[in-house]
Formats: structure tokens, sequence, C-alpha cells
């Protein structure tokens, strides 16, 4: 590979980041709290309200059901809505976002579902509130799955915006397509496929590490 592609290759390595952490963090602000409500709106739970719940069950398991590549495609003109531009790194974190959200609110749900209801009866019993409940209860007791959770959605994340490059979205799936497909160098496509494999790996090795950490067992 000549010497002309590793500056390229650093810039798109930086991008992908840039993209998956931001989208990450604005994800998880919503995304969290949502696993939360669907939890905890749940048949016998805390709050429970059982058409609540199922109405948000609902979106979400229908944006969790459209692929990625069609997400992307049909909210264009909210794209451009949101940040004027529908191509670059930018622009991608919109399908990134929505994509990831729903996806968050199911793991979050799953490892609030592990919280053994012997707790919350215990915090029921003294006279805990349901956000007492929720904050030191089930979100202390369950962070070490949360965190494998989040693990996993970072992991896809790192692969919809490889694929966000097919549309303009920047990234090491841009260069691939770019220099690597459309001008005939497999060096190129080899090489960011290197650098996906030790990210994604970088990242389940930080991801573990963390939910060792915090596993109470």
């Amino acid at each position: 590979m000549s010497s002309d592609m590793i500056p390229l290759l650093s810039k798109a390595l930086g991008e992908t980041v840039y993209m998956v952490a931001v989208s990450m963090v604005i994800a998880s602000i919503v995304g969290i709290p949502l696993g939360v409500l669907l939890h905890t709106t749940g048949k016998n739970q805390i709050l429970e309200a059982p058409v609540l719940n199922r109405i948000i069950g609902a979106i979400v398991n229908a944006v969790r059901s459209i692929p990625f590549i069609i997400l992307m495609v049909a909210i264009i003109p909210l794209t451009r809505l949101l940040v004027d531009s529908a191509i670059g790194t930018t622009a991608a974190m919109v399908p990134l976002v929505i994509a990831s959200i729903p996806f968050i609110g199911r793991q979050v749900e799953t490892s609030l579902k592990e919280v053994p209801y012997g707790l919350i009866e215990a915090a029921l019993s003294m006279g805990a509130t349901p956000f007492q409940i929720i904050w030191k209860v089930l979100l202390p007791e369950s962070m070490a799955n949360i965190t494998a959770q989040l693990t996993t959605v970072i992991i896809s994340l790192v692969g919809e915006s490889a694929m966000a490059g097919a549309i303009g979205g920047g990234g090491l799936g841009d260069l691939a397509i770019r220099y690597g497909y459309q001008r005939f160098r497999p060096e190129v496509m080899l090489a960011t496929v290197i650098i996906l494999i030790v990210l994604v790996q970088a990242v389940q090795f930080i991801g573990n590490t963390l939910a060792k950490h915090l596993d109470k067992k």
C-alpha cells in the first residue's frame, strides 16, 4: 500500500470513531431511560402501565425491524432538516442514533429483567419510591449486564458506520468504497477490514473488562 493512503486511513479511522462515539452517547441518553421505561411499565412492575408499555414496545419493534441501509435512505429529508446535509459524518450520525435508540432500549430492558424481584420487594417494604428503586436498586444491580449489552451496541454501530459509507457517510466504509472498490485497490479494502477488526476487538476487550469490574457477583 502506498504511503499516500496512510493519512487517508488515519482520517477515515478518526471519522469512524467520531461517528460511533457521538452517536453512542446521544443514543444512550435516550435509549437507557427508554429501556427503564419498558421494564418498569411492564406487568407486575413498579410503574405498571400495560397500554403504555404495549405502545412503546410496538414503536421500538417497528424501528428495529427496518434494515439500516433502508433507514438511512428513508430519513434523508429528516437528516437534511436536522444537520442541513445528507452526506458526511455528521449526517450519518442521524440514522445511527435513530437505529441505536430502540436497540439500546431493548438491551437495557433485558438487563433489568435479570435483577431479582426480591430486591425490589425489599426496597418497597422499606418505603422506597419508584425513582429510588430505579436509581438505587435496578441500575446498580444490572450495571455489569448493561455495560456488556452496550458493548454489543457499540460494535453494531461500528459496522453500521462502515455501511454509512455507501451513501457518502465518511469513515472507513466510505474510504473502502471510493478508494478500494471503485479504484480497484484491494489493498485498501484489506487495510480497512483489518482496522475495523482491530477496532471491534479493542471495544470488546474494554467492554468485557468494565463489565467484569462492575459485576458484584
